[in-house]
């Protein structure tokens, strides 16, 4: 799909920001050499300008209405949720509603976000009960077709699906299901996901949001449903970049693997890392792990990175982003050995590879596999130590991992481990641990 410029509703952005930066700049003459390459993103902001109006969004509002939704008046508060979200469009927005147990009902049709609209969406939702199964996907796909058959060019087109349960009704497979999110993602249409409570797979919902481009929420408390969907809605409101990547430009033999948590695609010497939608003033810190083969002394390798996005919004926005150029030389091992870091990446690295071996601990202790569980705290904790000298954030982020190493190596309840998994899932993706994005102070 392309948007044609006179659709596009051009607001005024200014500031965008792009810093990068490398851990060494010494690579090994006669070894590989791993380094490390953090990327800072900051999203332009929206110039204040009342005669311009932001581009409208697209939403489909997708609930679990399965028996278990009943308990804790889950469903009953989610209808809430949802009414309280679309108080918050305006026309030419759209919205749509659909339900699902292991049948599904489209409560709403997609519709423009008029007054009328809203009271219908109301009377509709209030006869809606929990019963039944979960037929995830079939409730899923439905939201997303209504969506797709109403789609903004210009704005956000998103479903979010909101479940407390397993998909145990038509399409099941957690891979197939990311998958089906990825399509739906290129042809325009992205997913944001909610879990309640502890019978949910983390690992689907976050992997479709991730791969659907959008976001994922863990609500343990009922009582932050209202909050965690209204914040999804604000967020989609602020998009000021749609489909943000990282382009490098670098020799084809040095091989490119993200630490944050984003799609990458190495295709020869262009290395692609897709960061999404973001919204206006939003702070992304990508880390990237680069290998490099040997290579003589003294010779030079470096990479050219830049930020684009869908609508050229980086390239619009004042002052213009210049693409940013970083260099490594080949060096003995003696020069290597000796250089200086650049602490700031190296803490971002340490925190990346913390966070990532928490939620590896919490897979292990699911499967009761409890003393490797605490290992992959160990491991980090090792690795840190071989740089961390006398800095006091790495010295701090090694404490926490022998604090937290015997809780993972313990049995531990099923909240626990979720609230635990989604709290290092953000901020390996540089946002708050309640799932918010992180803008500019």
């Amino acid at each position: 799909m392309t948007t044609n410029d006179h659709d596009r509703i051009e607001l005024p952005l200014v500031d965008p920001r792009l810093r990068v930066r490398t851990d060494r700049r010494y690579i090994r003459a006669h070894g590989r050499s791993e380094r490390f390459l953090l990327v800072d993103v900051v999203a332009p902001t929206v110039a204040p300008n009342p005669s311009r109006r932001r581009p409208p969004v697209n939403l489909g509002f997708v609930l679990d209405r399965s028996g278990s939704m009943g308990g804790q008046n889950k469903i009953g508060l989610a209808r809430q949720a949802v009414l309280e979200a679309v108080h918050r469009l305006d026309p030419p927005d759209r919205f749509a509603a659909v339900v699902y147990d292991n049948e599904v009902d489209v409560v709403l049709s997609s519709v423009v976000a008029s007054p009328e609209a809203r009271r219908l969406a109301k009377d509709r939702l209030a006869t809606v009960d929990a019963r039944g199964s979960t037929d995830l996907h079939g409730g899923w796909l439905t939201g997303c077709d209504q969506v797709a058959g109403s789609l903004q060019p210009e704005g956000v087109n998103r479903v979010l699906l909101l479940t407390d349960g397993l998909a145990n009704v038509g399409v099941t497979d957690r891979d197939e299901l990311i998958r089906r999110a990825y399509d739906l993602r290129r042809r325009g249409v992205t997913t944001s996901t909610f879990g309640v409570g502890t019978d949910f797979d983390e690992a689907l919902l976050q992997g479709m949001a991730d791969s659907g481009g959008g976001h994922f929420y863990f609500i343990g408390d009922v009582a932050q449903m209202r909050d965690h969907i209204t914040s999804e809605v604000g967020e989609t409101l602020e998009v000021v970049a749609r489909e943000v990547v990282l382009e490098l430009t670098l020799p084809e033999s040095v091989r490119v693997e993200a630490l944050s948590p984003f799609r990458v695609e190495q295709r020869g010497g262009r290395v692609f890392v897709y960061l999404g939608d973001m919204v206006s003033g939003q702070v992304l810190s990508i880390a990237l792990r680069l290998t490099f083969d040997f290579g003589e002394v003294g010779r030079e390798i470096g990479t050219l990175v830049r930020v684009a996005d869908r609508d050229g919004a980086f390239d619009r926005a004042a002052p213009a982003l210049a693409p940013v150029t970083v260099a490594w030389a080949y060096a003995d091992h003696a020069a290597n050995d000796a250089q200086p870091r650049d602490r700031d990446v190296d803490r971002v690295v340490a925190r990346l590879f913390a966070e990532r071996a928490k939620q590896e601990a919490v897979r292990l202790n699911r499967e009761g596999r409890y003393d490797e569980a605490g290992r992959a705290l160990e491991g980090v904790r090792h690795r840190v130590a071989a740089y961390a000298g006398s800095d006091p954030e790495l010295r701090a982020i090694m404490s926490e991992l022998v604090a937290e190493a015997p809780v993972y190596a313990a049995a531990m309840p099923e909240m626990d481990r979720k609230a635990r998994h989604y709290a290092s899932s953000n901020l390996a993706r540089m946002r708050t641990v309640d799932g918010k994005s992180i803008k500019r102070s």
